[in-house]
């Protein structure tokens, strides 16, 4: 077995299945919450200003010592696009001898040939693209963990979010929020969901998510992220961003 090959530790139940629509040729359609993967306009921008900026990055990687690592927490691995376009800017601003750990959760994982043709449509993310489809597991069940190159490694736990960050590993330095529609899948956006995921983020550790819903917002803020508004992308008028403050107030 080499470094990339996929490593899939069951855990539970087999994930189900997902139906998927094709429109325009390329871009996935999930029947199950009747909702696209990501902006029509063009995910892989929306990514950059979404998730990418709105945790600091890439600046934060420039700053990382030796040694050190980063670990990225995402709701909804969906096609691998976010993984795709942050591992290709990761490479191009990380230090020798540091290390990413990106871990995504995902209910319904999808077959190898789904993401290769959804991310297929952006020639700036090929060479990630044809790395994550070659290394993808034909059956991604349980915990999916590929060691991409020396200083990137992917895990990919199939099953509900709320199990899965409840399960994790606590320090995670970023998070992408980018399930489903809030008005779609509001299980993902849920009050205990959002607490769990601020437990599991360090003090000093930050959060950004495309969706603006009040709710999301105040689901954010009572978990205790500092939470901001800023303009959205492709003209939708807000976004949210925020850290966990370095210190908790006594008690906490």
């Amino acid at each position: 077995m080499t470094d990339r090959d996929p490593v899939s530790t069951p855990q539970g139940d087999s994930p189900i299945s997902q139906t998927l629509d094709w429109h325009d040729g390329d871009m996935p359609y999930s029947q199950e919450f009747g909702d696209h993967f990501y902006c029509r306009t063009d995910g892989r921008l929306e990514c950059g200003h979404v998730f990418l900026s709105g945790n600091s990055l890439p600046d934060r990687w420039r700053d990382m010592a030796a040694g050190g690592r980063f670990r990225i927490g995402e709701l909804g691995f969906g096609t691998g696009l976010n993984f795709c376009e942050t591992w290709r800017q990761w490479k191009r601003a990380r230090a020798p001898g540091t290390h990413l750990h990106f871990t995504s959760f995902e209910l319904y994982p999808m077959k190898r040939d789904e993401i290769d043709r959804a991310l297929a449509r952006w020639p700036e993310i090929d060479v990630e693209r044809q790395a994550l489809a070659e290394a993808w597991p034909d059956e991604p069940t349980g915990q999916v963990t590929i060691a991409l190159d020396e200083q990137t490694r992917l895990t990919v736990v199939c099953g509900a979010a709320l199990d899965g960050v409840t399960a994790a590993e606590p320090d995670f330095d970023a998070w992408f929020l980018d399930g489903f529609a809030p008005s779609r899948n509001p299980a993902m956006w849920s009050p205990e969901l959002m607490q769990i995921l601020f437990d599991r983020t360090r003090p000093g550790g930050s959060f950004a998510t495309y969706a603006a819903a009040g709710f999301v917002r105040r689901n954010l803020g009572a978990a205790g992220f500092i939470v901001e508004r800023r303009p959205g992308f492709a003209g939708k008028r807000e976004m949210l961003c925020g850290t966990r403050p370095d210190l908790l107030p006594a008690g906490d």
